[in-house]
């Protein structure tokens, strides 16, 4: 078996994308991570892998919590939590809850997304795990399972504590897991105001600069410590996609608003969605032995829409890589090898070639054919078996 690769051209009409190349984001955030959901691509990486001080941004790891308790079962959306001393007396932004109070768990939701409540998350924590400290080892064994390795919690809601870190690619996997696991719960981050009972009516509007704005942002998280700066798990969507964004490290809530709507301005109008390849797109050919037939066609496996940097060319290289050749009988649909799609200053697409059509078992006159070619070809050349074929 040879390994064998073909160097394509992919025409890729691009209406009315004229204008220069498009231009690397400079973000003025010490760390960033945009990734566009709709067809799992990074956009952009700026110390993403870091792990840094989250401040509440953290607090979606509470919710996610929270949210697969609701999705289990365990408690329900009109459940009631208790309100411990310890969390009536948390600092920072708070819901104002005392230990008289009762808060649901609907309530708690409105609470940290809108409030950014540190005495709810305290609430919740206690309410999952019994103490703040075993919903924290219950938070570290959660971000392992879903992948977040450069994640630590030290708590519920994101307090400082040298322990407590994530780095913004782990935010943004968390995010987008809220927004595709939990869409029944994702509307309350679009949530613009919310108090509780009537309380501190001053602390109840969204945080989150961008909503508002007409540009499809409908969450996730605002943050701001001294240590960590001012940061936000932003997400908006425009037309068939959706993006996540987190930034953290900016000196001002002013610039924090900034910078956030020039990246969701930069990820829609600097990239366009395309379909380059559909499924079941002739691709290639690969030769067959001892067949019915001498080849076979290879597919695509499924349909490949990629973000496409407005560029004024209209063309993308391709390379499909595959074994061969093959030997009847082959049956339709095997995998065989793939195609990888360069894309300028994005990660590359793949997707798996499959064989178009089965090839029989050839009888002798297959067999002695394909004897002469290997003949020949140990003798002459491929050049010269070429014209047995």
């Amino acid at each position: 078996m040879r390994r064998l690769f073909a160097v394509l051209t992919l025409a890729v009409t691009l209406l009315g994308l004229g204008g220069p190349a498009t231009a690397a984001f400079e973000t003025r955030a010490t760390a960033a991570w945009v990734y566009d959901v709709t067809t799992d691509t990074v956009l952009m990486s700026k110390n993403a892998e870091t792990p840094l001080p989250p401040a509440s941004m953290s607090k979606l790891m509470t919710l996610n919590m929270l949210f697969e308790a609701l999705r289990d079962g365990r408690v329900t959306m009109d459940t009631q939590f208790g309100v411990s001393s310890r969390a009536r007396a948390k600092g920072g932004s708070t819901m104002f809850l005392n230990e008289r109070d009762r808060p649901t768990v609907e309530q708690l939701i409105q609470g940290i997304i809108v409030q950014s409540g540190n005495d709810a998350c305290v609430v919740v924590a206690e309410g999952l795990a019994g103490t703040e400290e075993a919903f924290a080892r219950m938070m570290n064994a959660r971000a392992k399972d879903l992948g977040m390795d450069q994640s630590n919690f030290a708590n519920s809601s994101g307090w400082p504590d040298p322990d407590h870190r994530m780095s913004m690619r782990d935010l943004g996997i968390l995010a987008t897991r809220l927004i595709t696991e939990f869409p029944e719960y994702y509307g309350y981050f679009a949530q613009k105001e919310y108090e509780f009972d009537g309380r501190a009516p001053q602390n109840r509007f969204n945080r989150n600069p961008i909503l508002g704005l007409g540009i499809g942002a409908d969450g996730l998280k605002t943050g701001h410590t001294q240590e960590a700066g001012y940061g936000l798990v932003g997400s908006a969507a425009q037309g068939t996609r959706r993006i996540v964004f987190v930034v953290t490290g900016l000196q001002t809530d002013t610039a924090r608003a900034e910078e956030s709507e020039r990246i969701v301005n930069w990820a829609f109008r600097q990239f366009v969605e395309k379909t380059v390849v559909q499924k079941g797109q002739k691709i290639a050919e690969v030769e067959v032995f001892r067949g019915t037939a001498d080849t076979v066609p290879l597919v695509a496996a499924e349909e490949v829409r990629v973000l496409i940097p407005a560029l004024e060319q209209d063309t993308l290289d391709a390379e499909a890589i595959y074994s061969g050749p093959l030997e009847a009988p082959v049956a339709e649909g095997t995998e065989i090898g793939r195609l990888v799609i360069k894309l300028e200053g994005l990660p590359d697409a793949e997707v798996p070639l499959l064989t178009g059509a089965a090839v029989a078992k050839g009888g002798f006159g297959a067999h002695l054919r394909t004897a002469a070619i290997a003949l020949v070809t140990q003798v002459m050349g491929e050049e010269a078996a070429s014209v047995l074929e």
